[in-house]
């Protein structure tokens, strides 16, 4: 008899899994799904993968190559005001394996995380197969999505509490955090002694707002773990690059765990890495401006079918209201794919609270979004 542990078993279903995989087979279908940039990687970058592909055959150290570890020390000052050293950075196999690794070693069995909701949907999971007990903290659309620090003060337990997770710019609701909230929530961590885990995976991909690092703020060096990756902003998504900053001894920690997930980030991935900080601005620059042009279409293409969005400032995702219509956020979205032709991801994939709403993906190209907008409408108008 085949045994399945308990952990895995408790674990839910991704949905998600299941649409990308018709949005795939069926040609026809036009993906709003999964959030993964069209774009290439710059050109500078692949010719750089064929000029090293003879040189990475071997291990890299668990907590990354030295090079790329000095150039996220430099990234991180500049960009985000986060002062640290290579000893503060560990490099991963993506964020999320980062945030893996901080789980790990930060939250033992029954001990509570507060977590956004809805929110990205591999954040429960992550903490539930270590026993952890992720608490939720309840994410409003009448609130613009952002988080009420009043609430979630409410939520903590002084004995129970070690960790709040933050999302900024956030998935799936493109929500970017103000300044004066992260104030609050570093205050309500530094009151608490416990750590904030911020997921700033998307951060340079703002549209008339600016993003701050909790990391960077007073007081706040040994209490906040910074997750990035390199896989939205320089469209690096399969090279499986990331890296995440924090106190020495939680990294030194997260270093010793890694030896047992995954040893190392892939060295060609890490190489390509250290080039793409070298990289002009310009990149990313002319990626944003095109990711804004289709944003903006479609934001008032939803809202003029009557789906409301309210307007993200971040990242590359629309959250739509679609609970006039149902209470079956899976079984329109599926409707939706089967009938209108259209891939998207039901809201409650990111938690309960998500319930009554459909996630977008603009990363797709603006003629092909054009086109699934007027599918949309005809499947909303067959529906109603």
């Amino acid at each position: 008899m085949t045994h399945i542990s308990e952990r895995e078993v408790d674990l839910p279903d991704a949905v998600i899994g299941k649409l990308i995989r018709i949005a795939v087979e069926d040609k026809s279908v036009i993906s709003l799904g999964p959030g993964e940039p069209d774009c290439n990687m710059p050109q500078p970058l692949i010719d750089y993968v064929k000029e090293v592909a003879d040189k990475s055959n071997h291990y890299s150290p668990p907590g990354g190559r030295l090079e790329l570890r000095e150039a996220i020390v430099k990234k991180l000052q500049k960009e985000n005001g986060i002062e640290a050293n290579p000893d503060n950075i560990i490099v991963t196999c993506g964020s999320q394996e980062a945030l893996l690794l901080a789980t790990a070693c930060s939250l033992d069995v029954s001990e509570q995380v507060i977590v956004p909701n809805p929110s990205f949907l591999g954040y429960l999971p992550t903490f539930e197969l270590f026993n952890a007990f992720p608490v939720a903290l309840q994410l409003k659309e009448e609130d613009g999505w952002n988080i009420n620090p009043d609430e979630l003060k409410k939520l903590i337990d002084k004995k129970k509490t070690k960790a709040i997770l933050l999302n900024t710019p956030a998935n799936p609701t493109g929500n970017v955090l103000s300044k004066k909230i992260l104030e609050e929530i570093a205050d309500i961590a530094v009151e608490n002694d416990i750590y904030v885990f911020s997921d700033e995976e998307i951060g340079k991909l703002i549209y008339g707002k600016k993003h701050y690092s909790i990391g960077s703020f007073n007081g706040m060096k040994n209490h906040v773990v910074t997750f990035h990756t390199f896989s939205k902003t320089y469209a690096m998504c399969g090279f499986r690059v990331g890296y995440a900053v924090g106190p020495t001894r939680l990294i030194e920690a997260m270093n010793k765990i890694h030896i047992y997930s995954t040893l190392c980030a892939p060295t060609i991935s890490q190489m390509v890495a250290t080039k793409a900080l070298s990289l002009p601005q310009s990149y990313t620059e002319k990626m944003v401006k095109e990711y804004d042009r289709r944003r903006k279409m479609i934001v008032k293409g939803l809202n003029n079918i009557g789906l409301k969005t309210i307007e993200p400032f971040g990242a590359f995702y629309a959250m739509s209201n679609i609970s006039h219509l149902t209470d079956d956020s899976f079984k329109f979205a599926f409707d939706l794919l089967r009938h209108g032709k259209v891939a998207s991801v039901p809201g409650r994939e990111f938690g309960k609270f998500g319930e009554g709403y459909l996630r977008f993906s603009y990363a797709t190209d603006y003629k092909l979004i054009e086109e699934a907008l007027g599918r949309i409408e005809k499947f909303v108008k067959k529906f109603k």
